[in-house]
């Protein structure tokens, strides 16, 4: 599997995160404050994620700020992102079954090494939901974007 990861700053689990993608055997593709040419605030750094995403470079992606906010915000600006703030395992599962995420956030300041492994379990793990109401939210996400 194909992942971009960004950070706007390389602290709190920034690099962790490509190590453990690594681990698991993903290919990586690095952004803002993890490339070495790459501007590195958080907009910039989570739109490029978005786009590896959006354009069938990247399977998935993770983006990384202070809060993690401000990287869910950029990334869902990029058509066709469904991008959640994850604190936790649980809410990493239910963004990927309920709500079809496909691009992950989290906090450089209040994500663990610990939460990470749980976060990145539940998140890998999931997949998105079949049923019907389910499925039929998320189309509803793409007529939105759609303007519809």
């Amino acid at each position: 599997m194909r992942i971009s990861v960004s950070a706007d700053e390389r602290t709190g689990v920034a690099d962790e995160v490509v190590r453990e993608l690594a681990r698991r055997g993903f290919e990586t593709t690095v952004h803002g404050a993890l490339s070495e040419t790459e501007r590195d605030d958080w907009a910039w750094a989570s739109e490029a994620v978005a786009r590896d995403v959006a354009e069938g470079r990247a399977d998935q992606g993770i983006v990384c700020c202070w809060t993690g906010t401000g990287a869910s915000i950029a990334a869902n600006k990029v058509a066709g992102i469904r991008a959640a703030l994850c604190a936790d395992a649980a809410t990493a599962a239910g963004a990927r079954t309920w709500n079809d995420a496909n691009v992950l956030a989290l906090s450089l300041r209040t994500t663990s090494g610990a939460e990470l492994t749980e976060i990145l379990d539940a998140w890998f793990a999931g997949r998105p939901s079949a049923e019907s109401d389910d499925r039929a939210n998320i189309e509803h996400l793409a007529e939105i974007e759609r303007g519809r």
